[in-house]
């Protein structure tokens, strides 16, 4: 028996606020396909981690307050992503709403949890090796997560298990996210349309 596919899990969010404008573009029966334009390249790469292994159509325009720092931009992009996840599930009945993922690169290893619960929660434990990638600050991979977790309204636990090189640290959080994220969205053909909670809604 195949799972029927889920139909208008298309979603398009705009957020303005002095700080930022950021537009998102999202389809979750996508092919993995990737544009952005943040004037961020570190984020677009782990962007483009998140679509390729997550099989989501992405796109991620943004303008920030990029002469200050990275921070508003990289904040905003994850709330609005949040926001496009949340209108794109609709009421996620019929999808398996869990979803789990152990993604290596050499010698980093780290493991993503997701739960579509409708209750925003973020673990995250990543003991970076170092707190620049490049130029970029680490400390906002975590405002990141924070702005999607709030805004898509999930549970979301990463752990990175184990690591030497901070950009391969950071790389292995967001391949197990898009995977872990792909299973949670997946239509469940046990399901057949059921609210995947005992309360009946999410």
């Amino acid at each position: 028996m195949s799972a029927e596919p889920l139909v208008h899990r298309i979603a398009e969010i705009e957020r303005k606020t002095l700080e930022t404008q950021v537009r998102v573009k999202l389809d979750l029966d996508g092919v993995g396909r990737a544009r952005f334009d943040t004037g961020v390249p570190f984020l677009e790469h782990m962007l483009d981690q998140i679509a390729r292994h997550g099989l989501i159509d992405l796109e991620v325009q943004a303008e920030g307050d990029l002469q200050i720092d990275a921070h508003h931009t990289v904040e905003d992009v994850g709330i609005t992503l949040g926001q496009a996840l949340a209108a794109a599930l609709g009421d996620k009945a019929g999808i398996r709403r869990y979803g789990h993922a152990y993604v290596p690169l050499d010698e980093a290893l780290s493991r993503v949890v997701v739960d579509l619960s409708g209750r925003p929660m973020l673990t995250y434990e990543v003991p970076y090796t170092r707190a620049l990638i490049g130029g970029f600050d680490v400390d906002l991979l975590r405002e990141f997560f924070q702005g999607l977790v709030n805004h898509a309204a999930m549970t979301l636990q990463i752990d990175n298990l184990r690591g030497i090189n901070a950009h391969h640290q950071a790389e292995t959080l967001f391949k197990a996210f898009g995977r872990a994220l792909r299973m949670a969205v997946e239509p469940d053909p046990r399901m057949a349309g059921v609210m995947p909670s005992t309360k009946g809604s999410l």
